[in-house]
């Protein structure tokens, strides 16, 4: 099992919907999550003292093929469209690669 941890900005304009959209998911894009051999998804939402609004992300993938798990979600039609509509709430906190918004983050301390 890895464990994956991420950080983004939401718009504070669009924090409502981001929260109503993850309140009712599409079963559609939690069945390929589950595909795609991820448990554990979390993501979790803080305004910081300068009113940032940032989420951070957690899962944990049981998979072998990580590579191939992803390229199947990425190719999903119903998963596509979820990011579509879900990006649009998101600033990323540093330079990433074009279409990303989640900055991954590295692991300092881990208690089983």
């Amino acid at each position: 099992m890895t464990r994956y941890a991420s950080i983004t900005q939401v718009k504070e304009d669009k924090l409502e919907a981001y929260k109503a959209l993850h309140a009712e998911p599409w079963p559609g894009v939690l069945r390929m999550i589950e595909a795609s051999h991820i448990r554990n998804y979390s993501i979790f939402w803080k305004q910081l003292p300068d009113g940032t609004h940032v989420l951070f992300s957690y899962f944990e993938y049981t998979g072998d093929n990580w590579e191939e798990d992803v390229q199947k979600m990425a190719a999903d039609e119903e998963t596509r469209r979820w990011w579509d509509v879900c990006k649009p709430c998101l600033t990323a906190v540093e330079a990433l690669p074009e279409g990303e918004v989640w900055a991954p983050m590295q692991s300092v301390f881990y208690h089983p």
